[in-house]
This record gives structure tokens, sequence and C-alpha cells, in this order.
């Protein structure tokens, strides 16, 4: 079991709270019409006549407390999150799965279910809390009010119920249906994603880089024919527990080994300890 530390800001999630912060004080001095925040938030009777409110929804928010609860929950699970998908894939799967909110919401309104209205990022965003219990199920996260450490996985079973009962209850102005949406979009990703790693893959022809992992210890045996692997060292930061688990799996089989995400994943631990240094 692991608990889960604070990691730094990365790029990704830092342009996004700046963007939505942005817009939101856009709204509050200058684009403070009502009809402006219409034209951008999403409403599924009206989505297909306006087919950008599926992206713009997400970077609108009803106010301050709005938009600091899902920055502060972008950025607790997106930041870990981004780092190990990689900054490039980690804003494809933002998008999806705010996109994916909208459109499971949308299904629900072809469907008769009465929709109203919404804008935030609360689905794309539950999408990046479902990617980190799918990379770290069993880290500890405080969740206010609960006064004791939650498992990543527990802790999004959790919302997830929560949202399905409140979202049959009664409308309460929170758009419980787009944050199913993004947790389904985020789940269906995943699945497609073990489904395709189960399919043979050609190993590559071309040499790889070798990396040496040298154990610390003065006493180990130098004449031994066993690989030698890095020793596992307790750590509170998933990023770093995953950096030694890619590590552990490159001394016990090889460079060729990795899949494409991790491989994607040390470039970017690479990169980010190159700036660092710098």
């Amino acid at each position: 079991m692991s608990s889960f530390s604070f990691p730094r800001v990365t790029p990704w999630v830092g342009r996004l709270i700046a963007a939505n912060a942005f817009v939101l004080l856009l709204m509050s001095t200058v684009l403070t019409s009502d009809r402006f925040a219409d034209f951008v938030s999403f409403a599924p009777t009206e989505a297909l006549q306006r087919p950008w409110t599926f992206l713009t929804y997400m970077f609108v928010h009803a106010g301050l407390l709005h938009l600091a609860a899902n920055m502060l929950a972008l950025y607790v699970f997106g930041a870990a999150v981004e780092a190990r998908m990689g900054s490039r894939a980690f804003i494809l799967y933002y998008i999806y799965c705010g996109i994916g909110a909208a459109v499971f919401a949308l299904s629900l309104s072809l469907l008769h279910f009465h929709i109203s209205p919404f804008a935030g990022a609360s689905g794309a965003v539950m999408g990046v809390a479902l990617a980190f219990a799918m990379f770290w199920p069993n880290a500890e996260i405080i969740a206010f009010p609960i006064p004791v450490p939650i498992k990543a996985r527990t802790l999004v079973i959790g919302l997830a119920l929560i949202d399905l009962v409140l979202a049959r209850i009664a409308p309460d102005g929170v758009a419980h249906e787009a944050h199913i949406g993004g947790l389904i979009f985020g789940f269906i990703f995943f699945r497609l994603q073990s489904i395709s790693r189960r399919k043979p893959v050609a190993q590559p022809r071309q040499v790889e880089r070798v990396v040496m992992v040298q154990s610390a210890s003065r006493e180990a045996d130098p004449h031994s024919a066993a690989p030698m692997r890095p020793i596992q060292r307790p750590t509170n930061d998933p990023v770093a527990a995953e950096v030694d688990r890619v590590l552990d799996k490159i001394s016990a089989n090889g460079m060729g080994s990795l899949t494409p995400e991790e491989r994607r994943f040390l470039d970017e631990v690479s990169k980010r300890k190159q700036r660092d240094l710098n």
C-alpha cells in the first residue's frame, strides 16, 4: 500500500488551470452577459446545432468555488497522471473524457432523460481521477471531510455511486450525468488499452539502449550471474514508485519488454530531470 504525496505541477495541468482561471476572469469582468455564458455552455437539446460547446463548456465555471474545486482535483490527480502518461497523451485523454461526458449527457437526452444545460471541467477531471485510480489503485488520499486515508480506487468508486444516486433523486444544479460520462469514457479508454496490449507485438530489430542498474550494496557477489535489480525503496510518490517498477522490468527483461506507454513515461521523467538540473 502506498500513500499519495503532492507532485510538482506538470505542463498541461498548469496550462489547463491557467486557461480555466483566465476564462473565469474574462466572464467576471468583460464577457459578463448571460448570452455569452449560454453560448459556450453545453445544452443537450441544442448541442447538435452548437457543436463547439462539446469543447468550450469544459472551460466555463459558475464561480470561483466551482473553479477551485475542479482545479484542485485536476492538480491532485492530473499531475501524477500526466507524468505517467506523457504530456501529449494526457491532454488528448483529458479532452477525450470531457467530450465523452458531453456525448453521454446528449445520449441520455435523446433517450428522453431531462438533462439541464451545464458547464465546467468536472467530466474531464473525473476521467483523470479514474486514470489515477487505474495507475495507482492503492494510493491513499485524504478526501475532505473524511478524516482517514482512502484508497484511490475506493474513492473513485464512491464518487461514481454518489453521482448515480444524486442524478436519480432530484436535480441539484450539479452535472452528475457529466461526471458519470467522464468516468465511463475513461474506463472505455483503459479497457481498449488493455485489449490492445494483449495482441502480440513484434520486437523491434534496431539496437536498443542498455540501461545498467547497479546495486548499491558493497557486499554483493561480483561473480554472481543473477541479473542485478534496483533496490526497492519505500516511497510516497507514485511517480517515483512507477520509475522503480519500470527500471525493475528493464533489469529483469531488457528494454525490449517495455510497452510504448512505459517508454514515453521514462522519456518524460528524463526530460524533467534534465530541466531540474539546468
